[in-house]
């Protein structure tokens, strides 16, 4: 009878405490397995998130110039004109309120073509906006007049985080790079001059993460 007794006994203590502990090991060694995944998959669509939005910004950057038009618009004041492409160290005046700010710095501005209008709103296809940095984000404003009045403020929108700076080069009709546009100092009142675009413009990204990025744009006409 205690024969039969031992045999249908079961686990002891100890066999109890080693059984835990050979689970709680492989517990933690699938959570930590799992958790690598999960921080895996994290990273990865954090990156996929990041090139959306660095090719989002540079292919909207690229496509103002390339659809720049030689359209020069009036000062806000309403006396004389601003150049259809001001950029660069020629921007600093030009531009100095389109953006506030923190370390806010605008690097171009420019009269592009083709703003789509799905409303059929009446108003221009054409479109005045500005590019600069703001805190170490990229910014695009635009303005909802092409020629906007004194008070006009303009829409402002962060496109791309964790920017270190933008610079641009423009190419003028002699193929010699410039760093400023227009290359020359231009009369508020000389249109021919105002109407002026650069063949080309050297766009320099660069980000905290990614480095220095490169694009060189063609501006059509």
């Amino acid at each position: 009878m205690s024969a039969h007794r031992g045999q249908s006994a079961g686990f002891t203590l100890i066999e109890l405490l080693v059984a835990l502990f050979i689970t709680a090991i492989l517990f933690a060694m699938g959570y930590a397995a799992l958790d690598q995944a999960l921080r895996g998959r994290r990273e990865v669509e954090e990156q996929a998130a990041r090139l959306v939005a660095v090719q989002h910004a540079m292919r909207l950057l690229e496509q103002d110039f390339e659809l720049a038009q030689p359209r020069p618009v009036r000062n806000a004041d309403g006396t004389g004109w601003q150049a259809a492409v001001v950029g660069g160290t020629a921007s600093g005046l030009a531009l100095a309120s389109t953006l506030s700010g923190g370390d806010a710095a605008p690097v171009v501005t420019l009269t592009r073509g083709g703003w789509s209008n799905p409303a059929g709103v009446q108003r221009s296809e054409l479109q005045r906006v500005t590019w600069g940095l703001r805190d170490h984000h990229l910014v695009r404003a635009w303005w909802p007049e092409l020629d906007p009045v004194s008070g006009t403020e303009p829409v402002q929108r962060e496109l791309l985080d964790r920017v270190r700076s933008l610079t641009l080069r423009f190419m003028d009709d002699g193929h010699r790079w410039q760093d400023a546009w227009p290359a020359a100092a231009v009369s508020a009142t000389d249109l021919r001059q105002l109407r002026a675009r650069p063949v080309a413009v050297e766009i320099t990204l660069e980000l905290e993460d990614w480095g220095r990025l490169v694009r060189i744009v063609e501006i059509a006409g």
